[in-house]
């Protein structure tokens, strides 16, 4: 359908039914495939283009009864009636929440849970307020509360993608000019953005916590506390960790991690499909996570001495809280019970991922 216009559609509902109104004039070779959850139409008719051929594809929010759904063709467009399976208000007509710039509402036929009962009332607001219309096309509901949620999300990505650009961009220079000399002064040049960006990335715990995200909280929160905790626990606490070349790594692999995942995001927030940089998220982690758990072990690993030597983060009894932990102790422990099981089930849910979203979507080019 890439040479296709896409005509308006305005659409309407009741508890039982969803009706469509194709704005299309002396339609011929209307080429209809109804289906449970998808609706893709195709015609050569005089519509907003001129006369052309037009055509939309819609993933409906829930199923339809295929059998009992029809279409009529009259001069001025075309009607469809689209039974729904179950009873019961749709939050909105399209399975995702990006409303499609063609559908608009049919406000002939519009009605809702809530004007139903009331059939004056949704006459006065259309008659008496004629800029009800604008603003019904605003705040219709499913729509409003997710494109707020979208552009929020696009802020987002793009603000963290700019500072671990900004972070990469300035090693990069830096590496250029002094060599391996500069890896001593990384933390002292890009150490305040990084600890920028990394509490920034706990809005990301948030995100899932409130299902802006499909992530689940326990993953998210695992792997932002994760890097939260070698970054300032473990670098920020100890300066003479600050000056080692493993800082320059760790913060080369982080960063490069960054810069591919969120502009990914952003790609799926835009409904834009690019394959290289789907590839590029699901396949850059395969080399770069276990280069990065590397680095945080050897850091880890590195700081037990200093921290045995301070006693940071150590309480020793007595105490007013009867309590005593010794921190050197918790990192050797850390390392050999609880780093390699999370590295291990990181790595298994990337790679399932990754399955997902490239090993099926080949088969599917395959036998299509």
């Amino acid at each position: 359908m890439a040479d296709v216009l896409t005509p308006f559609v305005y659409w309407a509902q009741t508890e039982g039914q969803i009706t469509l109104k194709v704005d299309l004039v002396d339609v011929k070779d209307l080429n209809v495939d109804i289906a449970e959850k998808k609706l893709r139409v195709v015609a050569h008719g005089q519509g907003a283009r001129g006369l052309n051929n037009y055509g939309f594809c819609l993933d409906l929010h829930s199923s339809i009864n295929s059998e009992e759904s029809s279409y009529k063709v009259i001069d001025r467009q075309v009607d469809f009636i689209l039974k729904k399976q179950c009873i019961g208000w749709w939050p909105r007509l399209t399975s995702q929440p990006q409303k499609p710039s063609w559908l608009k509402i049919d406000f002939d036929k519009w009605t809702s849970e809530d004007l139903e009962e009331n059939e004056d009332e949704k006459r006065d607001i259309c008659s008496d307020y004629p800029g009800m219309y604008d603003q019904l096309h605003k705040e219709e509901f499913g729509y409003r509360k997710e494109d707020f949620k979208k552009v929020y999300l696009i802020i987002y990505n793009l603000c963290q993608f700019v500072g671990f650009l900004y972070i990469l961009t300035v090693m990069g220079v830096m590496y250029s000019r002094d060599g391996p000399a500069s890896m001593k002064e990384t933390y002292a040049i890009v150490g305040n953005p990084m600890k920028f960006v990394q509490l920034l990335q706990f809005l990301e715990v948030m995100h899932s916590l409130f299902g802006y995200t499909k992530s689940t909280t326990v993953t998210s929160f695992v792997q932002v506390g994760g890097r939260a905790f070698i970054l300032f626990c473990m670098i920020e606490a100890e300066p003479r960790m600050q000056t080692k070349p493993v800082i320059f790594y760790l913060f080369l692999v982080w960063s490069s991690v960054e810069i591919v995942r969120y502009p990914y995001y952003i790609t799926q927030l835009l409904n834009v499909k690019i394959s290289f940089l789907t590839w590029l998220r699901y396949t850059i982690w395969m080399p770069l996570y276990p280069l990065g758990f590397l680095c945080e072990g050897i850091v880890i690993l590195r700081n037990i001495p200093y921290f045995e030597e301070t006693l940071k983060f150590t309480y020793s009894l007595p105490n007013s809280w009867n309590f005593a932990f010794h921190f050197p102790s918790f990192l050797k422990i850390y390392l050999l019970i609880f780093c390699l099981p999370l590295i291990y089930i990181l790595m298994s849910r990337m790679n399932q991922v990754r399955y997902k979203k490239l090993g099926k979507s080949r088969l599917k080019q395959k036998y299509v």
